[in-house]
């Protein structure tokens, strides 16, 4: 497992969680997602394969931005 962390912007409220947590689950090998508009920061923890790129572009989809933290 690994865990990966990106900060979204465009976020504001609850819906917002949703939208990503929904498109984010669709990544092939994500097991756990966590997702604050308060803060903007995601964490998504999964196998060792979940590309950042395709973490990136699920949050696209959503309709937000991500960069990855660190």
């Amino acid at each position: 497992m690994s865990t990966s962390e990106f900060q979204v912007t465009g976020m504001t409220c609850g819906h917002c969680e949703m939208s990503v947590r929904e498109e984010v689950g669709q990544v092939p090998g994500v097991e756990d997602i966590q997702v604050s508009a308060e803060t903007g920061r995601l964490v998504v923890t999964g196998t060792d394969g979940v590309e950042a790129s395709a973490v990136l572009a699920a949050v696209d989809e959503a309709g937000y931005t991500a960069v990855p933290v660190g």
